[in-house]
């Protein structure tokens, strides 16, 4: 008796597990047996979603020499580069249970079979899983319209055909954003912030990033279809698709908190956005002209007048050269030496070593763990040292705050597990994970959506 209360309890706890667990994701595709080259076929995803309602992703890698083309998107955004097929959700359909589909155009020089399988990514419990469609062959039949000399099978048609792909660098020659000079609007102590985008032939993710001075708040004036948001002293306009113009504007008011009367505001921002799946970002630039309703040619002399202006130098390096500028100044000046310069060294030593712990930036999207953050500054080699923690603790700056994290992880798993170990082997127990995207922070969510690596089940 009591071993058959165990097991029913066993299973009780087994059912019960299970009902926490999403629900079960469920894909079929539908695809032809064979295709003709030179024709295109349709690829059919039917997807049963369970109770997920946003942020997923569907990933299909195919073959060089097709190419992929939306047709019916489900309310996703649809992209094709460097041989793969995305679609992305904020927000999927309400029905549990939907299609969507995109067709495949068939290089009419190819032949052989090929297998098509995909991923469907979403986000549960801040954790990524994963679900897959099971493969599928395709059998091209030869194109009755040209030459047998030039059929190359699929396998070999990347090695045999020359592909031309624009150089990542060059993808920001042209790109541009411009803040006009914060200005006085009609009401007290309000100042208007417009912008002008110059994102020529982008269309997919941007986002522009602009930190505003304490004692404002902000409201948006003109979004071009962005989602606005303010948060910690800083202003957001995210775009999952950008207007179709290549020159358009935004802009918000910076308004006094509790009436009180500001300083004239200076504000300092980015824009970043997508270029053959690699994130980059240009510095907003200010200028005293009007930015709005500028012609075409207007705003091309605009862009490259601020694009040929030298680069600032940034505050570290700075630092030093002032250090530097300084001492020669007081040789060539002839000034009466200096009988005890030890005075500056521990001045020198501080600044050496508080260099030594900051957070470098680092390429793509990766993950560290946060382990504690305050607002005055303390000697990071003995304070941590009673946690006993295994990697090196850095710290950055940022919204007010200075930080401290540890690791580097280019996989939000392995980032999360380690805070959980953290969690169990120090006494350190609000640690999290925080994400970066090429030294700048971003939300997790966001870096899950635009990391460009495997995502696992």
């Amino acid at each position: 008796m009591g071993k058959l209360l165990v097991s029913f309890i066993y299973i009780l706890v087994l059912l019960l597990i299970g009902g926490l667990q999403p629900s079960d994701i469920r894909m079929s595709m539908n695809v032809p047996g064979e295709v003709v080259a030179g024709e295109e076929f349709e690829v059919t995803i039917t997807l049963s979603k369970g109770d997920l309602e946003s942020f997923s992703r569907f990933q299909m890698e195919i073959p060089a020499g097709l190419t992929a083309i939306s047709n019916v998107t489900a309310n996703a955004d649809f992209t094709f580069s460097d041989k793969r097929v995305r679609m992305i959700w904020l927000r999927l359909p309400e029905s549990q249970e939907f299609t969507f589909s995109y067709k495949i155009k068939v290089d009419e020089r190819l032949k052989g079979t090929f297998s098509l399988d995909g991923q469907f990514s979403f986000i549960s419990d801040n954790e990524r899983q994963q679900a897959s469609i099971s493969p599928q062959s395709i059998n091209i039949l030869q194109s009755p319209n040209i030459d047998p000399s030039l059929v190359v099978d699929i396998s070999e048609f990347e090695e045999k055909v020359i592909q031309q792909i624009s150089p990542v660098s060059e993808d920001a020659a042209n790109v541009a954003c411009i803040r006009q000079k914060p200005f006085l609007n009609d009401q007290a102590g309000e100042y208007i912030v417009n912008l002008l985008v110059s994102k020529q032939d982008r269309s997919k993710f941007a986002k522009i990033e602009e930190t505003i001075p304490e004692g404002y708040t902000a409201v948006a004036l003109e979004t071009a279809d962005a989602i606005f948001t303010v948060k910690n002293q800083t202003v957001k306009f995210l775009w999952m698709n950008l207007p179709a113009q290549p020159d358009f504007n935004v802009g918000y008011r910076l308004i006094p908190k509790n009436g009180i009367q500001q300083a004239e505001p200076r504000v300092s921002g980015t824009f970043s956005f997508m270029a053959a799946d690699k994130t980059l970002s240009v510095d907003i630039a200010e200028t005293g002209q009007t930015v709005q309703n500028l012609s075409t040619t207007e705003i091309q002399n605009l862009v490259a007048e601020l694009k040929s202006r030298p680069v600032a130098v940034s505050s570290e390096q700075t630092l030093a050269e002032i250090t530097t500028t300084t001492a020669e100044q007081k040789v060539v000046q002839k000034e009466k030496p200096v009988k005890k310069p030890a005075a500056k060294k521990p001045f020198s030593r501080v600044k050496k070593n508080e260099l030594a712990y900051m957070l470098e930036p680092e390429t793509g999207v990766y993950y560290r763990v946060q382990v504690a953050a305050g607002h005055k500054k303390v000697d990071i080699r003995r304070y941590f040292k009673k946690y006993k923690l295994e990697m090196e603790v850095r710290k950055e700056e940022h919204e007010g705050w200075i930080k401290y994290s540890v690791g580097s992880f280019p996989v939000y798993r392995d980032a999360r597990d380690y805070r959980v170990h953290i969690w169990n082997t120090t006494p350190i127990d609000d640690a999290f994970v925080s994400a970066y995207n090429n030294g700048m922070r971003i939300t997790v969510q966001e870096a899950l959506m635009i990391a460009d690596q495997k995502w696992y089940k």
